[in-house]
Parts: C-alpha cells; sequence; structure tokens
C-alpha cells in the first residue's frame, strides 16, 4: 500500500480554503529544520523560540492577507523568514551571528542514520563532533553556508537569496569552507 504525503502546496491551498489544521500540519512538518537553523544562529534556546515564533507569527499573517506566492516553496521563505528576523536581532544587538552549536540542540542528532551498534554509534559520535569543532572555527560567512547547505538542506540558489549575496560568492564561501576544513584536518591530523 502506498502512502500519500500532502504536499507543502496542497496544505496551504486547504489552508486558505478554511481548513485551520493544514496550517497545523505544515508547522509541524517544518518547525524542527526551522527551529534548529534559527537555535545556530543565535546560540540561545530562549531567543531561539521568539523568533520562532515571530517568524510563524509573520508567516501566519502573511497567509491571512493573501499575499503569499511562491509556489512549491515554502520551507525556503519560511527560511528567509527566520533569518532576516535574525539579522534584525542582531541589528538591534549589535552581535554577529554565531552558527554554531556546542551546547544544546545538534544538529547531527535529527539526522536520520541506520541503527548501529553501540561502538559504531560511539565513533560516528566522536566524528559528527570533530566535524562539529571544525565547523565551529570557520570564518562567520563560511559557517552559515556550511549550515544553511547541509543542515537546512537548502540549494546555493536559495542560500544566496536569503544570505543576499550572488550563487558564485554562495558557492565560493563553500568551496573556502571546505578547503579551511581540509587544512585544519592536515594540521592537526585529525582522524575523522
Amino acid at each position: 500500500m502506498e502512502s500519500h504525503v500532502i504536499s507543502d502546496k496542497e496544505l496551504l491551498s486547504q489552508y486558505q480554503n478554511g481548513n485551520e489544521a493544514a496550517l497545523e500540519l505544515l508547522i509541524n512538518r517544518h518547525k524542527e529544520k526551522v527551529y534548529t537553523t534559527i537555535y545556530m544562529f543565535v546560540k540561545d534556546s530562549y531567543l531561539a523560540e521568539d523568533i520562532f515564533q515571530d517568524t510563524f507569527i509573520k508567516v501566519l499573517k502573511t497567509l491571512r492577507k493573501g499575499k503569499y506566492r511562491e509556489e512549491g516553496k515554502f520551507l525556503p521563505w519560511v527560511m528567509r523568514i527566520a533569518h532576516n528576523l535574525c539579522i534584525d536581532h542582531f541589528r538591534k544587538t549589535k552581535r554577529h551571528p554565531k552558527v554554531t552549536n556546542n551546547d544544546g540542540f545538534d544538529i547531527f542528532d535529527i539526522l536520520p542514520f541506520a541503527d548501529d551498534n553501540a561502538e559504531q554509534s560511539m565513533v560516528k559520535k566522536q566524528a559528527h563532533q570533530k566535524v562539529r569543532d571544525l565547523v565551529n572555527q570557520l570564518p562567520e560567512e563560511q559557517k552559515e553556508v556550511v549550515v544553511l547547505r547541509h543542515y537546512a538542506g537548502m540549494s546555493f540558489k536559495e542560500i544566496a537569496a536569503l544570505t543576499d549575496v550572488s550563487i558564485n560568492t554562495a558557492l565560493g564561501r563553500m568551496r573556502y569552507a571546505l578547503i579551511n576544513m581540509r587544512k585544519m584536518v592536515e594540521e592537526k591530523q585529525i582522524a575523522l
């Protein structure tokens, strides 16, 4: 039996036709990704929750006014709103966003992996910690692209639009991030 997953577009259409539960389903589908991405930028769970709520309040207001027009691109649109709210927060506090997450929510904890035995699981966890440590040492722009690409699953086109740079700049930042991470691995003789 084949299960049918309702697309974001279908859920939005149902919501616009009066089905409030469709919006709840849509938010629940993406809340983990959106919250985690916000948390990676602000590094504070309470602040992340506030920005998360503000993000979906903005989404709700836009949908209620009938102004949402990006068919098929709901998640990138929501991520752009969340990113802009994070940037607004940092502008207000004159701090720079951090996309690291040594404490609290862990991007690797929510990635799907096959069941491993205890030893494989421990080795994988240690390797992920080493990668996180490398990402933490990258310049801010490079960290941002790595997180948005590998956690949020955004395309370089979406990252470019979100961060207000050209696609080539986003690609270049990823390239330099990988080069820098390779250098760190070699210099520190890190075994992954």
